[in-house]
């Protein structure tokens, strides 16, 4: 059964939620989607399974108005998912996971993962390239686990026990930059130029894929393989023309014929999907397990029940490379909705057809470098973003 949450007959918008009644959804999240809705020029709301409260907007919705509104999209513009094929002759965690590069660092002149970088930088914006960002960010090495639609896989070009990267990152701080642009300006306000900030949004959109294929490229390399070109790549911070409206959105990832990866945590299963998203959905599906406890609580929680070395391996046998206690217990696997409800629903409300899922095996959060330098690390943290 779909959710429906009515406005006001005064505000014509309409909100709708694909989730189903045992499906967590706060309060907080769907209180935000009607302000949403209340906004000038706002046609209409979708909010995905995932839907959870985020600054001042929903995370996990997609969002249609005659009205440009830079806060829906939020700072990270670009950030996405993708995933990258790559061949290992033996994949052990434990000798893995000690060789995956510091991704909090600048990348080096000589690195060869600059080779994927053809042409200009967008927006001539170095600072951040290569680096993965804290928050839900992550890197990670996983292997293909049950094919749920073979014929679909083998057009996507995967098949069970293969191996890839699945990188989620987005613009880092080329995306705040032009939030805070406008925000200064205009507050939570419409874009008083349109076509200025899709301009800049549109670098930040390409940014952000730029980085991802950076990213996998200095992972293969360091793991002794080769790059390889993404078989998906799907931004879910955007807003995109459709239809002669403006469609934003924040956390989901576009479903109108697309194949999506729907992350879950680092010791669940992530889902590639078939999207096939409609108009009510808004063409959009969602992009992850989405958060069930704030940063707070799962910090609060998580310490009293697990110590560090116990979130450092995962159920799934994985490896967690995650030098910041803090942040091991903030993005704890219980932190999130099950995945698998999030998958149901898609599937119940015909929003997605499952392919294949993805195990990991090591997943990346930031560096572990001994003591000395994750105190450094913690006192330098500026630009970093999230999605």
């Amino acid at each position: 059964m779909i959710q429906h949450y009515s406005l006001p007959s005064s505000n014509p918008a309409t909100v709708t939620v694909f989730a189903s009644p045992t499906s967590w959804i706060e309060s907080d999240a769907l209180a935000q989607c009607q302000q949403v809705a209340a906004l000038d020029g706002m046609i209409h709301v979708a909010g995905m399974p995932d839907l959870h409260p985020g600054k001042g907007a929903p995370i996990g919705a997609a969002m249609a108005s005659t009205v440009l509104y830079p806060f829906l999209v939020g700072s990270d513009i670009g950030c996405g998912i993708a995933v990258f094929p790559i061949k290992l002759k033996r994949a052990v965690p434990e000798r893995l996971a000690a060789r995956f590069p510091d991704l909090d660092r600048a990348l080096d002149a000589d690195d060869p993962a600059w080779a994927v970088v053809e042409g200009d930088v967008p927006a001539g914006h170095l600072d951040g390239l290569g680096t993965v960002g804290r928050g839900n960010h992550f890197v990670e090495l996983a292997r293909i686990g049950p094919v749920l639609d073979p014929d679909h896989a083998a057009r996507v070009g995967v098949d069970a026990d293969d191996l890839v990267l699945v990188v989620h990152s987005g613009s880092r701080g080329l995306g705040e930059r032009i939030l805070r642009r406008h925000t200064e300006a205009h507050g939570a306000g419409a874009a008083p130029d349109p076509a200025a900030y899709l301009t800049m949004h549109d670098d930040a959109v390409r940014w952000g894929s730029l980085n991802r294929r950076v990213l996998a490229a200095r992972v293969a390399y360091a793991l002794g393989a080769e790059p390889a070109d993404p078989i998906v790549d799907q931004c879910h911070n955007l807003v995109e023309i459709r239809d002669g409206v403006y469609l934003h959105r924040k956390g989901a990832a576009p479903g109108d014929g697309r194949d999506v990866l729907v992350a879950g945590t680092r010791g669940t299963p992530s889902y590639l999907v078939a999207a096939h998203a409609g108009p009510d959905a808004n063409f959009s599906v969602a992009h992850g397990a989405g958060r069930k406890m704030s940063r707070s609580d799962a910090l609060r929680r998580g310490r009293a029940k697990h110590t560090v070395e116990e979130l450092r391996r995962t159920p799934l046998g994985s490896l967690v490379v995650c030098g910041d206690r803090q942040l091991l217990f903030e993005e704890a696997p219980t932190a999130y909705k099950r995945i698998e409800q999030v998958i149901a629903d898609l599937v119940e409300h015909r929003l997605a057809t499952p392919v294949a899922s993805t195990i990991p095996l090591v997943t990346y959060k930031t560096a572990d470098l001994g003591p000395a330098a994750r105190t450094d690390r913690r006192g330098h943290r500026g630009g970093r973003g999230r999605s």
